[in-house]
């Protein structure tokens, strides 16, 4: 069964200050989000990127076209009513990072892991003191309670807007680590979505591409490129050990 999009019912869509941000008015009228929640954004540049969305709707509203409202949305609807528990299950990522479970064979693919990976990892300690460590396999790999608490702190400092972002970044990569890598430029984002598919890449280089998994992944590419954009437009983080 098909669903009735809305219908464009505005003439302009357009920024306004108000207290406490900054909101989208569709001919004067704010938008809200679908539990309607009043959309109001931490900084212009977010709201302008929204109101973009709003204005490039013609005919039919397509929420899919909509990635900047649809974040929004679920910063105000989903992660504002319970964003401690939202950052305690995103800190919990540490535990199981990606970058810390290594291949056992071969031995060209141990080299590309530790060569791509280990630098991560180093800069994580640098960054926020916290040194996780590798294991071979699949076998869970106990982590130092002090480290994972430091990186917990940080994702708890996040405010909603922000944290509907990372969400995003650390459920497609896998890694906490790379999540904040890319949060916080560490070095270009579509280098760092290049270090969460080493594994990936690997297989396709001994077997070849298979065309719907790189549909898949073009795919996730764009969402977490799109989560990258999102957190940039949001107010400063001050990311570090204290």
């Amino acid at each position: 069964m098909s669903i009735m999009k809305p219908k464009r019912f505005w003439k302009e869509a357009k920024v306004a200050e108000v207290d406490g941000g900054f909101r989208v008015e569709l001919d004067g009228r704010p938008v809200r989000t679908p539990a309607k929640t009043l959309v109001i954004l931490p900084t212009r540049a977010l709201a302008e990127a929204i109101a973009q969305e709003w204005e490039a709707q013609e005919g039919e509203v397509d929420p899919a076209n909509m990635p900047f409202t649809r974040t929004a949305n679920s910063a105000l609807d989903k992660v504002a009513t319970q964003h401690d528990e939202v950052a305690a299950m995103l800190a919990e990522y540490g535990g199981t990072d990606l970058l810390c479970y290594r291949a056992t064979s071969p031995a060209e693919l141990i080299d590309r892991q530790a060569a791509l990976w280990d630098p991560m990892l180093d800069w994580a300690d640098q960054t926020f003191g916290a040194r996780l460590a590798t294991s071979g396999g699949i076998m869970h790999v106990a982590q130092d309670a002090v480290s994972l608490a430091k990186l917990a702190k940080n994702v708890h400092k996040m405010d909603n807007f922000q944290l509907a972002a990372f969400h995003d970044l650390v459920g497609i990569s896998g890694s906490l680590v790379l999540a904040f890598a890319a949060a916080f430029n560490q070095q270009e984002i579509a280098a760092i979505w290049d270090l969460s598919r080493v594994d990936e890449t690997w297989q396709e280089e001994q077997w070849g591409a298979d065309d719907e998994a790189t549909e898949q992944a073009a795919k996730k590419r764009a969402e977490f490129l799109h989560a990258k954009a999102f957190f940039d437009l949001c107010q400063p983080f001050d990311v570090g050990i204290d």
